[in-house]
């Protein structure tokens, strides 16, 4: 690719468009060992772990199979034709982000400078990820897992308070991994033990980038295959389990209303390009070790392909599993209720069962209904446990966990399956990692007497340094700020100007020469039309989408600090007395009291309120509730007590 215009159609001058210099450059340039490492590296790095966490999430909250439509139509307009590109690309020019932009026009040079912070960035918060998952290892070979149940206090009178407010789950993750504070403006300190796991991921990603893509290659014959080992595993052992149908029917049901809303349209579209690990550089990079005759056309279907299957083999053994956590649940629900109700009514035991206990329940409700509702009994309802919804770490390291308590032989199943997470996570760090130093060593900016591996360690200890911040008691803050706006509008403004500079500077028609020369077949009228026209549209419509969405929204984040119902709740009793509620232990109770609060403030359609949360469970009625009502809290609590607007937002 030069500056220098050829005569469109014309392959030979493509391929004498290159300097000598060029050509004796790549001659020099190292080589992949054979073509499998290299498809293995570009899957690793597309497979990654929003294949297992985010994927199977959207098609549960978006209608379930309906959802594979927009994903769909988003891979084949939007995901393939950048993939294509990508891998010709950095296989025409046989260089890194910045040297390929350059290429095209030095005023681009600022695209790829910005695909190296990208990748530098996010290389950062993903390995502490990575050193998560460590700490997670590390404990799962306990016997019982210490996640199980909440620990004994200092007195060892009881359980500590902190945990029996919440779940053991929740009590590992948020106090004994992450030390959390209570926001963000309190700093807190380094949390030592994830200083030393995530020097120990740091040193794991060094060892396997020590001397570049001669050890990558060898690395991702383990790190891009036993992912799909492990999930072939979980996926026999789930299908097995009770409750599994429950969840994989819940999961596919299609939904077909959910089409009607944009916002699919828009989390599918943004889905594929991030599963695919478009716009980091790192595809690039990877390709440019490639010989420059090599079928790039057939290399990006294979891997993006693969990519989307994956995502939807991953959703099934996940969900299998959280059906039978439900299941579970729901069971565990029933049981607490029948004998709740058979020693406050001394029924002997049997009587009341899981088939008749709803009839039980109305005939009790219409002998002594004061005595039933002094009670508090739960609500149980296996359609609200289904629709508890999680992703990214919340699914990884609270609901999933969850789970694997359930399963027999825990300890097995949750090795397993963080050994899957680092596997995952590690491959996708070797293109975050190539996406940095490749342009670098490619446009000489390091000395020739520093070695290339001296140079790769400098860099891994920068990086641990400065994911230091993420150690910290607001780590976990700091992380999700870095999660959200980092990895996300960046890119898409990266891809866009990529595959604009392609089309309309360098030229599409120069370009398909180029890939005409590389393949000895010319790209076909689907490239042609989705270069030109469809994806750099499908880019700027879902970029302009994605600002406004933000822009309505006021940036949140959830914090951790059980102390701030208990004052909030005080608050409110003294200056109310208005009954009040724990959200960490929602029942039926706990709903009628919403609707109490919900009549305090005088909402419009609060009667149609109260007829839903008498009928239904904790997370079809009061939390959209709150979602849906959000503003006037707001406004209506100013004049009362912030309290409230807290109480709702823990």
């Amino acid at each position: 690719m030069s500056e220098k215009t050829d005569v469109p159609g014309s392959v030979k001058g493509a391929e004498l468009s290159r300097a000598p210099d060029e050509a004796a450059k790549a001659e020099e340039r190292p080589k992949w060992d054979n073509k499998v490492q290299y498809l293995l590296t570009c899957i690793g790095f597309a497979v990654g772990l929003g294949n297992v966490w985010r994927f199977p999430y959207l098609c549960q909250v978006y209608g379930g199979g309906a959802f594979l439509i927009p994903y769909l139509i988003a891979l084949v307009f939007e995901g393939l034709p950048l993939l294509h590109m990508e891998l010709a690309i950095g296989q025409r020019l046989r260089t890194g982000s910045i040297g390929v932009w350059t290429s095209i026009s030095p005023y681009l040079s600022g695209v790829g400078v910005a695909s190296m912070t990208v990748s530098f960035l996010v290389g950062l918060f993903y390995n502490t990820i990575l050193a998560w998952v460590l700490w997670y290892f590390f404990h799962s070979f306990q016997n019982p897992l210490p996640w199980q149940s909440c620990p004994v206090n200092a007195n060892r009178t009881g359980h500590v308070e902190e945990c029996q407010k919440s779940t053991a789950v929740n009590y590992f993750w948020y106090r004994d991994t992450l030390n959390i504070t209570p926001n963000i403006e309190v700093s807190g300190d380094l949390q030592w033990w994830l200083v030393v796991c995530l020097a120990s991921a740091w040193c794991i990603v060094y060892i396997c980038f020590i001397r570049g893509i001669e050890t990558i290659g060898k690395a991702v014959y383990v790190t891009a295959t036993f992912p799909y080992l492990v999930l072939t595993i979980f996926l026999i052992r789930a299908l097995t389990l009770p409750g599994a149908t429950i969840g994989l029917r819940h999961l596919f049901t299609p939904n077909w209303e959910t089409l009607k809303n944009p916002t699919v349209w828009l989390d599918a579209a943004t889905q594929i390009f991030f599963s695919l690990s478009l716009a980091f550089g790192g595809l690039i990079a990877f390709s440019s070790y490639n010989p420059q005759k090599n079928n790039c056309e057939r290399d990006a279907l294979i891997v993006g392909c693969i990519n989307s299957a994956t995502s939807i083999y991953a959703s099934i053994p996940i969900f299998s599993i959280l059906g039978f956590k439900a299941l579970s649940n729901y069971n565990d629900c029933l049981n607490g209720n029948i004998q709740l109700l058979m020693n406050t009514f001394n029924i002997a035991d049997g009587n009341i069962t899981e088939e008749n206990y709803e009839k039980w329940l109305r005939h009790l409700n219409s002998t002594d209904p004061n005595q039933v509702a002094e009670l508090d009994l739960k609500t149980c309802d296996l359609q609200a446990l289904l629709d508890q919804s999680a992703s990214g770490t919340g699914l990884a390291f609270i609901v999933f966990t969850e789970a694997v308590i359930k399963m027999p032989g825990s300890q097995v199943w949750a090795v397993l399956f963080f050994i899957m997470l680092f596997s995952l996570g590690l491959s996708s760090m070797f293109g975050n990692m190539e996406g940095v130093l490749t342009p670098l060593l490619d446009l000489h900016l390091v000395p020739k007497c520093i070695p290339k591996e001296i140079f790769t360690g400098l860099i891994c200890v920068v990086s641990f340094i400065v994911a230091l911040i993420f150690t910290l008691g607001s780590g976990n803050y700091w992380l999700e700020i870095f999660n959200n706006y980092v990895g996300s509008l960046p890119l898409l403004v990266i891809a866009f100007f990529e595959i604009t500079a392609v089309s309309y500077i360098y030229g599409a028609t120069r370009f398909s020469d180029d890939v005409e020369w590389m393949t000895g077949r010319r790209p076909n009228l689907y490239w042609q039309v989705t270069w030109r026209v469809i994806s750099p549209l499908m880019l700027l419509v879902v970029f302009l989408a994605y600002v406004v969405v933000q822009a309505q929204e006021k940036p949140t984040y959830e914090a951790w600090n059980p102390d701030y119902v208990r004052n909030s709740n005080t608050f409110i009793q003294e200056q109310t007395n208005l009954p009040t509620f724990s959200p960490l232990t929602p029942n039926v109770a706990d709903q009628q009291r919403l609707v109490v609060c919900l009549e305090f403030f005088s909402f419009p359609g609060r009667h149609h309120i109260t007829a839903k949360t008498s009928k239904s469970s904790h997370t079809e009625a009061w939390i959209p509730i709150f979602i849906k009502y959000k503003g006037e809290i707001q406004k209506k609590a100013a004049s009362v007590s912030t309290a409230y607007v807290d109480i709702f937002l823990y």
